[in-house]
């Protein structure tokens, strides 16, 4: 007999049977291993409210972290994924994280800005990678074709961020909430992430931007201030970043979107 006050424990969810690309499985299997993906999920998540970290939360049948750390694996061009997580979960991360490849799998600890977390992951990837892409954890679903299109311009030579463009009129405010002016929208983007680039692009950048104590909540600033070409490719609205309450909801009405 059950006892039916005790809730139903949770199944993950495993991750999507990725279809072949070019010539089938075979070419799946002989991909070259030159991506390497550092996930930062080095947040407190304070704005949500909860006292539960975000990026371990559920969301369409999985942790949040899970969602991306499952998309970037099941890809055969990626070597390595690395998670950066608090330092008071990377010595002991939940057990469910080890569901994926544990062979491509490092965790790196977090620094005390988005910046240096980044850092940290950059310099855990192995030599053979050449491409870097950083993305954020709280962005749980990234499709495949958009990271095909930011790695495919990475591997052109220049960074590229996936964003969309913006569709609402924008209003520029006084402190008093006063409209100053209505901002011409024409060649305005919003970023996100995953955000891809030559590995040596994005590790001069990071060591530039620590040599003149420059901050960024994005790595495409960065390149963006030394001159280095960065490119816009078509991000998606399943790439909405969780940062309230309600995008925990929103995130699970995205998340049976065909996109």
């Amino acid at each position: 007999m059950t006892d039916e006050s005790q809730p139903a424990p949770r199944r993950i969810i495993p991750p999507p049977v990725v279809a072949s690309r070019g010539d089938g499985l075979r070419a799946a299997s002989t991909a070259v291993r030159d991506v390497g993906v550092v996930i930062v999920a080095g947040g407190s998540g304070s704005r949500t409210g909860s006292t539960e970290l975000k990026q371990f939360r559920w969301v369409s049948g999985k942790p949040v972290l899970l969602h991306s750390v499952q998309t970037f694996m099941a890809r055969p061009d990626v070597a390595v994924v690395v998670v950066v997580l608090p330092k008071a979960y990377a010595a002991d991360p939940p057990p469910w994280l080890f569901q994926c490849d544990v062979d491509r799998l490092l965790v790196s600890v977090g620094g005390r800005e988005r910046h240096e977390s980044v850092v940290n992951g950059l310099e855990d990837l192995p030599e053979e990678v050449s491409v870097a892409v950083v993305h954020d954890a709280a962005r749980p679903l990234v499709t495949d074709a958009t990271i095909d299109r930011v790695i495919a311009e990475a591997r052109r030579g220049h960074g590229a961020v996936a964003a969309l463009p913006v569709v609402d009129t924008l209003k520029e405010v006084d402190a008093d909430g006063r409209i100053v002016r209505t901002v011409d929208r024409t060649h305005l983007w919003r970023a996100q992430t995953p955000q891809a680039f030559p590995r040596v692009m994005l590790e001069a950048a990071h060591v530039a931007a620590r040599r003149d104590g420059v901050a960024a909540t994005d790595d495409a600033s960065l390149c963006e201030r030394l001159g280095l070409p960065v490119v816009v490719v078509r991000g998606s609205e399943r790439g909405l970043k969780i940062t309230e309450e309600a995008d925990f909801a929103r995130a699970d009405a995205l998340s049976l979107l065909v996109d």
